[in-house]
């Protein structure tokens, strides 16, 4: 059997070339959630911490 090349054609990689766009995501609204997340763990934390001092 013969083997079968697939092979793009120059029209079509053309096309893809002029439709490409650049990514630039955003990701300020992460870093905010991932501090206030980090920010709200470490303070349970401590208050665990503090409060194994008085319960025993």
């Amino acid at each position: 059997m013969a083997k079968k090349n697939k092979r793009a054609t120059q029209a079509s990689v053309g096309n893809i070339a002029a439709v490409r766009t650049e990514f630039t995501p955003d990701y300020s609204n992460v870093k905010k959630d991932l501090t206030r997340i980090g920010l709200l763990a470490g303070t349970f934390f401590v208050a665990l911490i503090v409060l194994s001092f008085f319960i025993n």
